[in-house]
């Protein structure tokens, strides 16, 4: 113990040696190597926000801190038995932490954007890998480690101690995080950019990613001295739980992938479900994420999307779609006259298709019991911008067209007729 205590001073007076200098300017010439070749491999393209070597400045992402620690390591070998190392002794550490922290930061807010805890566990981490770097100069990190070594119990055939759990969740964590950095980099790139075939790379990414963290967690699990063969067991109840209990989280996840490798909905189209009507924003494993037009999200299961019927305004390759209003007119009114007039209308909206193959016609549908009753079919030339409000401008030009002839829309009306009753005595009227 003492010997290790003893080390810290001496550390601090080599600290304060000449040669500290050459050391201090060694590095520094280090860090600015590692910056220019950051700014190098950079360019003067703009990175996303989801980009893990790189951040929003040079020093934010992974690379810098990385380089730097490279270069460090390679001075430190090549100033060995030259002068006293002092300087390298405390910067290669705290150099190596600043990787740790930023990987772990990067990885999580790349992986896990939308994750509430993100923050609380990235402090979390800074905090642990900061007590570890003190703990480690100050010579208290070997001394904890032999005691946690010395905390050891059996279980079944296996010798098991504290430090040995402490180091497999530390390997669980180094492995959780690079599964988590390649499948976000594998979703990043293949999502960049994606025009054509989106669902299909969307659906590439989930799998990936599902397929990765798998992987991942078995070898987490080994990592941390877990036996993977005594979840045979496990694995057989869980198939038995989705066999009965989880039908229908196993049937969304199912139909998820049947979504999007059958290509009938995509993201971008707009559909609509269950008197629900929007457009696709994401299609999840479990769920599809619907937004309609007054800014309101619906979150359909995938299982009613497979087995529902499901309207898609945009799966068709003709991108105008037929809708239609109602009015009901008085009786006597000329049909003929009136049915001109609102295809004029029709064709002074903008949104309204008017080419060869959209023609828009007025029908006299029905005699209903107040009025005639005329279907106006129109066409929606751009229904990704709305069906509502086309529908709005076009009962708008007709409500013009009806002012502007004077005729009034048909509508209930009722007769009340008044009849006075016969004082108390007298004698009922006598019909003729």
């Amino acid at each position: 113990m003492n010997k290790q205590i003893d080390g810290l001073p001496a550390l601090l007076a080599a600290l304060t040696h000449a040669t500290a200098l050459a050391e201090f300017a060694v590095l520094a010439a280090c860090l600015l190597l590692a910056l220019l070749a950051t700014r190098l491999v950079r360019g003067g393209a703009p990175q996303p926000s989801s980009s893990i070597w790189f951040g929003k400045h040079l020093v934010d992402g992974v690379l810098f801190p990385a380089l730097a620690l490279l270069a460090a390591v390679v001075a430190r070998h090549a100033l060995e038995g030259v002068v006293p190392i002092a300087v390298f002794r405390l910067a290669i550490p705290i150099l190596l932490a600043l990787v740790v922290i930023r990987v772990v930061v990067r990885v999580l807010s790349a992986a896990l954007p939308r994750l509430r805890f993100v923050r609380v566990i990235e402090r979390s981490v800074s905090w642990l890998v900061w007590l570890g770097l003190v703990l480690w100069l100050t010579g208290v990190l070997p001394l904890m480690l032999a005691g946690l070594d010395s905390l050891n119990w059996k279980v079944g055939g296996t010798q098991l101690s504290l430090r040995n759990l402490v180091e497999g969740v530390l390997s669980a964590v180094v492995v959780l995080m690079i599964v988590l950095w390649v499948s976000a980099a594998i979703e990043a790139r293949l999502l960049a950019g994606a025009i054509e075939n989106l669902s299909v790379r969307k659906m590439a990414a989930n799998a990936a990613r599902a397929l990765l963290l798998f992987v991942g967690l078995m070898l987490a699990l080994s990592a941390a001295g877990i036996d993977i063969t005594a979840f045979g067991v496990l694995g057989g109840a869980i198939g038995v739980g989705l066999g009965f209990g989880l039908q229908k989280l196993a049937s969304n996840y199912v139909s998820g992938f049947v979504i999007l490798a059958e290509r009938n909905l995509r993201i971008g189209d707009t559909v609509r479900v269950d008197n629900f009507e929007g457009r696709i924003t994401d299609i999840k494993t479990r769920a599809t994420i619907i937004r309609a037009a007054n800014g309101r999200e619906s979150i359909v299961p995938n299982e009613m999307l497979t087995t529902l019927r499901v309207e898609n305004a945009s799966l068709a390759q003709e991108p105008a779609v037929m809708t239609s209003t109602v009015v009901q007119v008085a009786y006597g009114t000329d049909v003929a006259a009136l049915r001109e007039k609102i295809l004029v209308a029709l064709a002074d909206v903008s949104r309204v298709a008017k080419d060869g193959e959209h023609v828009s016609d007025v029908h006299l549908t029905d005699f209903a019991a107040h009025g005639l009753e005329l279907t106006v079919w129109y066409w929606n030339g751009d229904p990704l911008n709305g069906q509502s409000n086309l529908r709005s401008e076009v009962n708008l030009a007709i409500l013009g067209v009806l002012d502007a002839e004077g005729i009034e829309i048909a509508n209930a009306q009722r007769t009340v007729h008044h009849r006075s009753m016969p004082a108390a005595g007298a004698a009922p009227p006598v019909a003729p």
